[in-house]
């Protein structure tokens, strides 16, 4: 009978243990997924810190490339040329571009970081636009003195390819991360204001 006694009290006492210590380990699990939600783990936040500076640099080195043909160009035949009466001063260009270049590294890291259907697609035709980008400078500055009109023909060409480039962009974009295409919509409209400026150019040199 005793012993009878002592074998729901002994099974009272361990279903209270257990109780207590699924509730302890229950907490602490709770605790750790709350910990995991407020604060990034590292690694993540070194990984998108690293692709973010990658994106940035990209977008450097393109404007440094851009740059090297623009330099020695823009006070030479560029000065001289017949341009379109809206062309703005020269001064406008770097702080204009420099802005644009950040903006679309931003856009591009931030659909990166999501987890969109089209992402690769979307990317894959950011890196396009990019090179079509990157090309298109020395073939307007650098390659008019060789090639006179027929580089700045070419030229065109080139910034035509790129505006449809970052207007596909902007629309993969869009869907993915709104916001990265929004920072993709002044991009598109300087393009397209350039693209007026070379045809202007090609016309009329």
């Amino acid at each position: 009978m005793e012993s009878r006694d002592r074998g729901p009290a002994a099974r009272a006492g361990r279903d209270a243990g257990a109780g207590g210590g699924g509730k302890s380990g229950d907490g602490s699990s709770g605790d750790e997924t709350r910990g995991d939600g407020a604060r990034p783990k590292p690694r993540r936040t070194a990984v998108d810190l690293a692709a973010l500076l990658a994106f940035l640099a990209a977008s450097a080195l393109v404007a440094w490339l851009g740059s090297q043909a623009t330099i020695s160009n823009v006070t030479g035949w560029y000065a001289a040329a017949d341009k379109a009466p809206w062309s703005p001063p020269n001064w406008v260009f770097g702080p204009v571009w420099t802005v644009l270049y950040t903006a679309m590294a931003v856009a591009a890291w931030l659909v990166w970081r999501s987890h969109g259907p089209n992402r690769r697609t979307a990317l894959t035709l950011y890196g396009v636009q990019l090179a079509l980008n990157m090309v298109w400078t020395p073939v307007f500055f650098g390659l008019y003195p060789a090639w006179g009109a027929a580089a700045l023909w070419l030229a065109l060409g080139i910034i035509v390819a790129l505006a449809l480039a970052v207007a596909g962009t902007v629309l993969l974009f869009g869907p993915i991360r709104r916001t990265a295409g929004l920072l993709m919509l002044p991009y598109l409209s300087w393009v397209v204001f350039a693209s007026s400026l070379n045809l202007w150019a090609a016309a009329n040199n």
